[in-house]
Formats: structure tokens, sequence, C-alpha cells
């Protein structure tokens, strides 16, 4: 008997069904299944979404789904063209997904009008994917992360398929061309795979793409040069043909991984394995009308967002789309009450396996807490009364709490740090001595510390470290991201796109909370001496200053201990992003780890040891955030304890700077009578701060009073110069904070003003002093580099 319905006519169905539900998304907002005329007031009066890329998505999404049906394979799909997620919730709607979360979009007629609704409608669903929908962990508000973001979540998944559709114009950016790397990183034994789906429709916004321009020739060897096996698909609109070619391409691809991971599981090791690539070339926006008003659409720029432009005004568009989605013939796809037909419906796979379901993709459900070492195992011992007279590297302290955090989590396989290539320079090399940087292509000789299984990815891109870590957490991992201070910048537009993510996650019920996202800013820019200029910039803190404050938190430990306890604290931490800023040069110590673990609970307090009378009603409060600009606040204290014991200045150190600012706006901001038992209404406060002053400024303009304080920052002074240079030339020295307090307690207490004149002149000398002695000696005076404290 002859199967009325072979499969590649149910094939060709199914795509017409999602192809159908992408467009009337974009337009409609009633008469879900065209049973009626369509008349403008069907028509949504804002047209939102992009329909250029939609065909592409559901041609892949379709033979993913026919490739998982046919060898039970785990794909998840991360998809990178901006503005598809019309594609994607189409196919969420015809396997069931989308009403699991959303009950109320029944796979029915009533369902399909909510959905179509619901699509770029106010409060509803956006225009590109979205935590709001299962499945994703990339969203396309801006081009360029899937790849590296796909590469992070294959990472120690051994079984898992990452299926990438990257966009020709998202492939121009610069982060997508570092991320073609990622394939030299991938163990064939221990991690998933990533199939990238190039889909080359020559056409971006408003202009041809470099791809579209190019050869399949040039194509091959570029990819073919990244290590790739290349595959090309599609060309034309023969879609019975393509439909073959690209069923063909993912049988042949899916093969290719597995051959290359059953080889090198079986000892057969594979060198440079050449994981598969598919270039899919078809029409930008397939199957939308030819032309418009003497203009191309389908296969022009022009259908890439909104190919019928006015339909709700120009009776001659409505024509024209009406046509359009009458093209689809929904009745038949569809029956009276809108349930898809049952061939449709054969070929999404089962629920386990739906793409959208993917287990990986929910990563609060598969996340396991790290086993983390007892801070005291690796505390630097500090004791009362020698305070400071010793010196270490926080970044040595914390290299061994780290190597002891992979130790102990080595059979869970999930923790990684990714670094560009500063590990070492960053002084946590320590790590090496239990795990190697993998890398799986032979490495060139002289090599070291290389092995094709590590627990330490390095790649000179910072946009690659951070993608690897966003997919590697949102797939329910943990990690650590340690960067220069001055180049972390470099990933600001992927920090904005997963602050929004995170945002939007914590608003969506079903997601459950997955590890926090953590940045270690060493290489800082108060000592960048040797580096220079180009070296010195906070700016960091200012990025994430504009996000949410709940979905972030600002650490600058002071010491050693302190950076143990807050990285302690961090990798417990869920639904945030960290940013840990610590120096790694030798310096000065001064918590034990109780006091380090108090201190840090509080995130801002007074150091009585420092203080004169244990900072007891103070004439002037002097604050410290940072771990070289406290040195300057302790050191600035010592000397106005030598030579004006009469004036009692209040220490402060701040280790947690989003504790400045007020509770209802930040995680951990002090609520109002703390913050003002620390800093007292009508008491001047100096502020030395390691970053811009803006930061501090933003975090207590809404608190009282907030004209007391007085901020120093870095005002972007910088050269190749000695330490203490750095600090003169940004006027937050010890010299400059005397100088500071001097004129306040001479202005506001007349009986210290001859002491204070004295004590500015002899400290404005001191600095002209200072300048004569580096220019001729090279190197800070004896007094600067050889100074410890004195105090309790």
């Amino acid at each position: 008997m002859t199967n009325p319905n072979p499969p590649d006519e149910a094939v060709a169905r199914y795509r017409r069904a999602v192809d159908y539900l992408a467009a009337t998304q974009i337009y409609l907002k009633a008469n879900p299944l065209l049973e009626e005329p369509l008349r403008p007031e069907h028509i949504k009066d804002r047209l939102l979404g992009h329909w250029g890329t939609a065909p592409g998505i559901n041609l892949v999404y379709t033979h993913l789904n026919r490739l998982i049906l046919s060898t039970g394979a785990s794909i998840m799909l991360v998809t990178g063209p901006g503005h598809g997620a019309a594609a994607n919730m189409a196919n969420m709607f015809l396997e069931g997904t989308i009403s699991e979360f959303y009950p109320e979009i029944t796979r029915d007629k009533r369902g399909m009008a909510e959905l179509q609704k619901r699509f770029s409608w106010p409060y509803g669903f956006p225009s590109h994917l979205s935590p709001f929908l299962p499945g994703v962990i990339h969203e396309g508000g801006e081009l360029g992360y899937a790849l590296s973001t796909a590469f992070g979540a294959a990472l120690d998944n051994p079984d898992l398929i990452v299926a990438c559709i990257v966009g020709d114009g998202e492939a121009e950016t610069g982060p997508t061309a570092g991320s073609w790397n990622g394939n030299k990183f991938l163990n064939p034994s221990t991690d998933g795979a990533v199939l990238p789906i190039l889909h080359r429709n020559a056409f971006k916004i408003a202009n041809p793409t470099i791809s579209g321009a190019m050869t399949e020739e040039e194509l091959d060897q570029l990819y073919s040069g990244h290590g790739y096996a290349v595959r090309f698909v599609g060309r034309g609109d023969d879609m019975e043909r393509i439909d073959a070619e690209v069923e063909s391409a993912l049988v042949w691809a899916h093969a290719e991984i597995r051959g290359i991971q059953e080889r090198d599981r079986s000892g057969r090791t594979v060198e440079r394995p050449r994981w598969p690539l598919l270039i899919l070339s078809t029409p930008k926006g397939l199957g939308c009308p030819k032309e418009l008003d003497g203009h191309p659409l389908e296969g022009s720029f022009r259908s890439h967002q909104v190919p019928v432009t006015d339909p709700k005004g120009n009776p001659a568009h409505l024509a024209i789309l009406e046509t359009w989605l009458r093209s689809y013939r929904p009745q038949e796809l569809f029956d009276e009450d809108g349930r898809p037909a049952s061939d449709i419906l054969a070929l999404c796979p089962p629920r386990e396996r739906r793409i959208a379901m993917n287990p990986a993709s929910f990563g609060g459900d598969r996340r396991v807490p790290l086993d983390l070492p007892p801070l005291d195992r690796h505390a630097v011992e500090v004791i009362a009364g020698r305070r400071g007279r010793f010196t270490i590297s926080h970044m040595k302290a914390l290299s061994a709490y780290l190597t002891d955090v992979i130790r102990s989590n080595e059979t869970r396989h999930n923790f990684r740090i990714v670094c560009p290539d500063e590990l070492e320079s960053n002084r946590l090399g320590d790590v090496l001595a239990v795990t190697k940087r993998q890398f799986v292509w032979p490495p060139p000789a002289h090599s070291e510390n290389i092995a094709r299984y590590g627990r330490v990815l390095e790649i000179l891109s910072e946009h690659m470290c951070q993608g690897w870590l966003e997919g590697y957490l949102l797939t329910g991992r943990h990690g650590l991201f340690p960067c220069y201070e001055a180049f972390v910048p470099i990933v600001d537009g992927m920090l904005n796109q997963y602050a929004k993510f995170l945002k939007s996650s914590l608003e969506t019920g079903w997601r459950k909370p997955i590890s926090s996202l953590n940045y270690l800013l060493t290489s800082e820019a108060w000592r960048q001496d040797h580096n220079g200029y180009s070296h010195q910039g906070p700016g960091f803190i200012n990025s994430l200053l504009t996000k949410k404050g709940h979905t972030y938190r600002i650490y600058l430990p002071p010491d050693a201990n302190s950076l143990l306890s807050t990285m302690d604290h961090c990798l417990r931490s869920v639904n945030y992003i960290n940013l840990v800023i610590a120096g790694k040069q030798p310096m000065h110590q001064w918590l034990s780890m109780d006091e380090a673990i108090a201190h840090c609970e509080v995130g801002t307090s007074i150091w009585n040891w420092a203080s004169t009378e244990d900072g007891d009603d103070p004439h002037v409060v002097l604050a410290g955030c940072g771990d070289n600009l406290t040195l300057e606040v302790l050191a600035a204290a010592q000397i106005l304890r030598e030579e004006a014991p009469q004036w009692r200045v209040r220490v402060v150190n701040t280790t947690d700077l989003v504790s400045l600012g007020i509770p209802g706006k930040y995680a951990h901001g002090l609520d109002e009578d703390r913050f003002q038992r620390i800093f007292p209404l009508g008491v001047p406060v100096i502020y030395n701060f390691h970053g811009y002053t803006a930061a501090i400024k933003q975090l207590c303009w809404e608190r009282p009073g907030n004209d007391r304080f007085d901020v120093n920052g870095y005002r972007e002074e910088g050269s190749t110069t000695t330490p203490f240079d750095m600090l003169v030339r940004n006027r937050v020295s010890r010299f400059h904070l005397v100088i500071q307090i001097a004129g306040k307690m001479g202005r506001m207490h007349p009986a210290s003003a001859g002491p204070a004149e004295e004590l500015i002149r002899k400290y404005e000398q001191k600095l002209k002093d200072h300048k004569g002695f580096i220019l001729e000696h090279g190197v800070d005076p004896p007094e600067i580099a050889n100074w410890t404290w004195q105090g309790a």
C-alpha cells in the first residue's frame, strides 16, 4: 500500500507550517488561520520582527528534528541571527514546548492567535530570542557571540551536539571571527561537539554580506583553513532538492562527529579533528513576495525585516500580504480547531529529545554546588600588633586556593578557568600543578603546561573567553574569568547582553538559579608602571554600575584574606555578575581571616585599629576602597597620628562597593542607620577610590548629606613611571590625603589653622621633592618603597 503522505512531503508540510507561523507572528493580531478575508483590523499597528532569516532557521530546525528522530542524538540549538525568534517560536509551538511554559498558548487556534498577538507586543515576546523562552542560552540582542557560547556549552558535555546557526552578517563581527578557533580546544573524548551552520543569504539589513560576495571556493579555503570539513548545501529555491541536501548533510555531519569521538574515545587519538561545518545558501526571505512597489523582495535586503511594509494602510500591500500568507495553505496544515496535522506532529521529537527541551539548556536544573576548601587552609597569618609588616601577592594566596578548588572538583568536571593568555602573568600559575591548559591540536615545540584535557582555557580573545564562560554557566557549571583590568572592557557589549539576560531570567519563574559569572581583574591600573598609560583603565566598574543593582556585586578586597573570603562567596553565589578587583604585586596584609570574613559580610566597616581613639567621635573620616588606595589611606592615617595626634581620624574600608548604595536599589546596600554610624552626618569624608570618582558619586548621591563626601580616584593620568608616582599624578597619594585633611581641619576648627597650614606646606614640598627624586633615581624614595605600618 502506498503511503499517501510520504516523509518528504511531510517535511515540506512541516516547513510550510512553521514558515506560516513565523510570518503571521510578524503581521497578525487576529484571524490566525485566515478563515475570513484579511482586513486591516487583523493587522498589528506596529510591525516588528525580521522575516529574512526565519525561513533558513526553520529549514535547519526541521532537519535537526529529523536527525534526532533517526539517531536519538542530544541536540541543542544556539541561534545567532538576530531577531529570528519568530521561527524558533513557531517550532516550539508545533512541538508543544511553548504550551508547557505558557499554558494559555494552547496548540490550537486559540493558542495560535495568542502566540501571534504576543510576538513583539507590549509585555509579550521580543522579536529576538530571550530567556522567556525554553532552550535559550543566547539571545540575539547583539550579534557575534553565538558560536563562542556554543563552544562553552559543549565543554564537559560529551554526549551533546550544539548546532549553532551563524548568520552571514554576524559572521563579519570580530567576536565571531575569533570564535571559529574554538574547534582547536574541544576534546573529542571528554567534550561534546559544535556543529556550525553558516546561513548565507547574502544580505544584511541594507547591504550585501561579505560571505555572500565570496565564491564557494573562497569560503571553502577560509573555513578549511580554520580546520573544518566544509560542506555546502542549498543554492537556489528548489526546496525539494534543498531538503534532500540538508538532510543528507546533517546525516553526514552527525556521522563525522560520532566518528571523531568514537576513534578518540577508543584510544586512537585524533590529532587535528576536522569537525564538520555546513554552509547553507538560501535566498534572503525565502517564500515572501518576489517584489513590492517595483522593488525586489525575496532574495534582496528588503526582505530582511518586514517585507510587506504597510498592509494596514495600503490596500495593495494588504492584498499582497494576504496572497503571501495564503500561499502556505494553512487549512491543509491545521484542522478547523487549529491543531497541527498528524504527519506534521510526527516530525516533532519526543519530549525528552526536543531541541527546546534539551536538558543542557536548563542550567539551573543541572547545577551542582562546588566542593570548596575551608578558608583556614589558605589563610595568610596576620597578627594584631604586626599588621602590614610583611607583603605577599594576593594572587599567590588565591592561586593556592584555586588549585584546591580544581583538585576537589576534578571528578565533577564542572569548573573551568578561562583567561586571555594571562594566567601566569596574573600570578595564578600554581593551578597548573594540578591541571593543564586544554588545547587539542598538536602544540609547537617548547610549549609548556599544554594538554588535550585541562581545566584552563587560554586564548588571546576576551570575547571568546566571555562566550565560553557564558555557555558553560548557562548549562549548569561554574567558572572564573581572570583578565587584565584595562582590557576587560573589550567584552563590555557582551557584559551588557548577559546582564540583560540575567535580569530577564530572574523575572522568569521556571528558570532556576545558575552559578554567578565571576570576573577577576588583576594587573590593575595602579601597578602598570612598566606597561604605562595604555594599560591603566579601571572603567569596567562604571560599565557594571549601569546595570540593575540586584544583578551584580563589585568587590575590591584590600588584602589576601579578604580576597579569599570574597572568592569563596563568589563561587558559592548564584544569579550574579561578580566583579573582583585585586592586584598581583606583593602587598601589605591587614586582616586576619576571621576579621576578613566579618569585614566582607558587612562590605564597609570601621577599622578601629587604624583609627585615632578607636575611631570614636571623629573630626574626619578617611575611607579607602581598593588595595593600593587603602594602603595610601593607612599611610596617611599614620602620618596624621604622628604629626597631628589631636585630630581624631576614623579609618573606613569598603570591600563590597555596592554596600555604599541604598538598599532599595542595590542588593547589599547598607541601611541608612548603619551608613550614618560609619559616615556620620556633618563629618567630612575623604574617600580614596580605586576607579573613576563617578562610581562613588553614583552610589552615594541618594544618601542624605552626600555633600560631605570628597572623592578621589583615577583621573586619567598615567605614564610609564614609578608606582607611587601613579598615585601622585592622580592626587590619591598619602601626601595628598594629608593635605586634604589638614585643609578641612583648618577651615572647620580655627584653633587648628596654624598646625594645618604647617602640614600643608610640608607635604606640598614632599610632593615637589618626590618628582625630583624619581627623575634622578628612577625609583620611589625609600620612605615610600620601604614603608611599613607602625600602628596596632
